[in-house]
This record gives C-alpha cells, structure tokens and sequence, in this order.
C-alpha cells in the first residue's frame, strides 16, 4: 500500500517556528496533526481486513464493550452525539457482524447491544494496535520527559475545560 500525503493536516507539523518563537496556535496544530498520523496508523492495520473500521466506530464498539446490554439511547447519553448518527453507526456495525442486539424484557422497544465474538476480536486488535502505537510515539522520550509532556498537555486541557 503507498503512503498518501495529507497536506492539509500536516501542515502544523511541517511548519517552522517564527524567529519570535511558536504561536499558541502552533500547540494545538501539531496536536491535531499528531492525533491524525496515530488514528491514520491505528486504522491501516484494520483496512485492509474484512472490516472498516472508522475513529466513531471503535468508539461506539468500545462503549458497548465497557457497557454491555447498554442502548443506542446509553450510548447518546454518554456520547453527547446526535441520535441518527449513532443508528446509523449501529446498523452499520450489526451489518458487520461486530455487534448483536436482544430485546430488552422489560422493554420490548429498546435493544440491548453488545459485541460479537468477532467484535470483541475487532476491540482487542485496535487495542493492541493503540498499545504498539503509543509506544513508538513515544520511544526515546525518558520517564521525565513523558511525565513533563503529561503534565503540560494536562495543563492545556485543564484550560480548555476551565472555558466550558
């Protein structure tokens, strides 16, 4: 498989600080540019297998692998996404075969979803992949290093969250 370029999304990553230093805005740039490559990497290894597997949808398998017999309804609660997108995203998903669904008894209406064996399979191979991947992303970086790039990226958070 050849290795396409995104321009758009590397741009922060190939850009050159200014001679006064980096902007705030470069922080963030490379941040979305770093999320890119490790998600494009993430997903290359299920591409070329039977399933599709996209950022949402290993989301959705992840939630109901944490929360088995939970509903779309769940799902939407938790996830804050709207509630077509999410059938859609289901469908999909049981079309696939990585999830099943039983009525609830107490509720005929409401599904209760949960993995497929080959879903559970699906879950622990993009977790093994995110493991191996962060890894790398990482490698040469000492213990010190690692914790000052946790806590400075908790810090930018923490003032991403503090403007809610």
């Amino acid at each position: 498989m050849s290795k396409s370029i995104d321009t758009v999304n590397h741009q922060a990553s190939l850009a050159k600080a200014s001679p006064a230093g980096p902007a705030e805005d470069d922080v963030l740039e490379l941040v979305h540019a770093v999320m890119h490559d490790y998600r494009s990497l993430q997903y290359r290894a299920l591409r070329d297998g039977p399933h599709d597997i996209t950022h949402m949808d290993s989301k959705v398998l992840g939630f109901f692998g944490r929360h088995p017999g939970a509903t779309q309804s769940d799902l939407a609660q938790h996830s804050g996404r709207d509630k077509a997108q999410l059938a859609r995203l289901i469908k999909g998903l049981r079309d696939q075969g990585l999830l099943q669904a039983e009525a609830d008894e107490a509720d005929r209406r409401n599904l209760r979803l949960s993995l497929t064996t080959e879903g559970r399979a699906v879950q622990r191979a993009l977790h093994q992949q995110a493991k191996r991947l962060s890894g790398k992303a990482v490698a040469g970086l000492s213990p010190a290093e690692l914790a000052q790039l946790l806590a400075l990226l908790q810090r930018v958070k923490g003032n991403l969250d503090s403007l809610d």
